[in-house]
């Protein structure tokens, strides 16, 4: 006779090998409720502008620039390029991002949210990975990046 013990045993053992129950794979990006909403409605704009209803993404990625040496990039677009990662947020939302392959290593973990206040309406980004940015928060550096630049 097997024991409820037993038996847990084995579905653990089981779900250790693969069974249905699959863990879900973690976000590149978080985006709050906030930056979700807004990126909907930043799309549904950009599609009516254009007129037309192919999928469009919205691609996160850095560039070098401002006083810290990198600063987040924000664009539509509509090809997934091979090593780019998707984040999908396409139910309840309808947006789906593309983390630019480049720069993944520098947003790995970041939330992403959007505020909107009396001074400002914009998205802000809380990098985990940020060793340094600057007074405006326009700009940030990585570990990885500082130390490409001291051996430069």
């Amino acid at each position: 006779m097997e024991t409820v013990a037993n038996q847990d045993m084995k579905q653990n053992k089981k779900d250790s090998l693969g069974s249905s129950r699959r863990r879900k794979k973690a976000s590149i990006v978080e985006l709050t409720d906030s930056a979700l909403e807004r990126m909907r409605m930043l799309l549904e704009k950009h599609r009516k502008e254009a007129k037309s209803d192919d999928d469009v993404y919205i691609r996160l990625g850095v560039k070098r620039r401002g006083c810290n040496g990198l600063a987040y990039t924000l664009n539509y677009d509509s090809t997934k390029k091979k090593f780019d990662e998707e984040v999908d947020y396409s139910q309840p939302y309808g947006v789906r991002m593309l983390v630019d392959a480049g720069a993944i290593m520098h947003v790995l973990g970041t939330r992403m949210d959007y505020v909107e206040d009396d001074l400002r309406a914009e998205f802000v980004f809380v990098n985990p990975n940020a060793a340094g940015t600057c007074g405006c928060g326009e700009s940030f550096t990585t570990q990885s990046d500082e130390f490409k630049r001291a051996k430069e």
